[in-house]
């Protein structure tokens, strides 16, 4: 049965994304505001800071917080387990090399799998970087406990989280509180310049693209003894959809993303194939190591999105679009026009910007000090489910429209996990985990 409210939401979404997402160009994003203009909620106050997740993103993520505002202090962590929050924990040390005191108390150190609660309740500010399964219910804690939030992408692995996380959005717009989500294109300069252009109609109307995320892969965590099953998912998450949803989300999402943020929509269907030929062994979980789908607009535009794990085959991470006057190869930061000739280049080499992942902290930092909102959830949820959509239509083989999708009842994430929980997919005798399979695999 469709949800009703969940479709009118989704309408609403279509329609004024253009609205929205020219907050991405805005003097709040663009502009940096001046020590003085930040004093003017917060002032003096010092904010308190929780990790929520405590990887390499989440340190990181915990880096560039601390480095944003002098007046911030990382109070509170929280991990399922106690190794990685004191490997992070160190390392954020080392990075400050004594420059910055970091110091979290020994009680403020929280593990398991309602760590994160006691954590977001100590602070003024969460990062939430656990794994993407959990992010609707972090970030849903964290809101009704009128907390601001950065949180990584993807946020969420299924659509019942999705739909958590919309609604969730909307009171966080109510509250006035900053969100920021880790699509960080949405900060780079070279983004953002060549948005504009495309705005005032350098390439005239968008009528298709190529997306690309294709390397080699990411890390593998091998069974150890003495793990439970659920343990081991947990350390090797990357490889299990309730927890990542697939490369397609977990990486791609940001080309995808773009391609939504170019277009000024979401896609209306999509349909596509892929499959697991070369990483296929039993440490490799149940996601396959390459995509291809086609996304189709209601404008007409079609785009083309590839993401492939395969070593020793063409590595590129991109975004191209074809519009009715000429094109626009992002990497080159090159625009044409039909003839092939160059009609503007981005003027700056790689690393000569500002680096987007810190600006994204920069912008909620100043954002907090003085009163702005940053509202990035909706469209994070949005396109997260656009690539749901593109796992959705390579795993079934099947043309799959957005509102289908939206309206699934597919649930991956289970709403509670101790450690006496069953994971959602488990190996079979010989330690093989069910594969979705083409023409046989049903979107539920």
């Amino acid at each position: 049965m469709k949800n009703k409210d969940t479709l009118k939401n989704y309408e609403t979404s279509r329609r004024s994304f253009v609205q929205k997402t020219a907050l991405a160009t805005s003097g709040l994003l663009t502009v940096p505001l001046s020590v003085e203009a930040m004093a003017n909620v917060y002032g003096a106050k010092k904010l308190k800071l929780a990790l929520i997740g405590c990887g390499g993103r989440g340190s990181g993520a915990a880096v560039q917080a601390l480095t944003a505002d002098e007046n911030v202090e990382l109070v509170a962590m929280a991990d399922a387990f106690a190794d990685r929050i004191e490997k992070s924990l160190n390392g954020i040390k080392d990075h400050f090399d004594g420059k910055k005191k970091i110091e979290v108390k020994e009680k403020n150190r929280f593990v398991g799998f309602d760590a994160y609660k006691k954590a977001i309740d100590l602070a003024d500010v969460v990062i939430l970087t656990t794994p993407p399964g959990f992010r609707p219910y972090h970030f849903e804690y964290a809101i009704a406990n009128d907390k601001h939030v950065f949180m990584e992408k993807p946020v969420a692995t299924d659509p019942v989280g999705i739909r958590k996380v919309l609604a969730t959005a909307k009171i966080a717009k109510a509250k006035k509180l900053n969100v920021v989500v880790g699509l960080q294109r949405h900060y780079q300069t070279k983004y953002i310049d060549i948005k504009q252009r495309i705005d005032q109609g350098a390439i005239g109307k968008i009528r298709s693209g190529q997306v690309y995320w294709n390397d080699a892969g990411v890390w593998v965590k091998k069974r150890q003894a003495g793990q439970s099953e659920l343990e081991y998912q947990m350390r090797n998450w990357y490889y299990f959809n309730w927890l990542c949803g697939d490369h397609i989300l977990e990486q791609h999402i940001h080309n995808i993303d773009v391609a939504n943020w170019f277009i000024g929509d979401y896609p209306v269907s999509a349909q596509g194939m892929g499959g697991r030929q070369v990483r296929n062994g039993k440490d490799h979980g149940e996601i396959f190591d390459h995509h291809f789908v086609e996304f189709t607009y209601a404008s007409g535009a079609v785009i083309s999105s590839q993401c492939r794990h395969i070593p020793g085959t063409m590595r590129r991470v991109d975004e191209v679009f074809q519009g009715t006057q000429g094109s626009v190869e992002i990497g080159k930061g090159l625009i044409t026009d039909l003839e092939g000739n160059s009609q503007y280049k981005y003027p700056r080499k790689w690393g000569e910007d500002s680096n987007p992942y810190q600006v994204e902290h920069d912008r909620l930092f100043a954002s907090i000090r003085n009163g702005g909102v940053i509202a990035d959830a909706e469209n994070g949820a949005m396109s997260t489910l656009t690539a749901i959509l593109g796992r959705m239509a390579t795993y079934t083989g099947k043309k799959i429209t957005l509102e289908e999708a939206l309206n699934s009842e597919l649930h991956l994430m289970p709403e509670t996990v101790t450690w006496d929980s069953t994971p959602p997919s488990v190996p079979d005798s010989e330690g093989n985990y069910p594969i979705p399979t083409p023409g046989k695999t049903k979107m539920i």
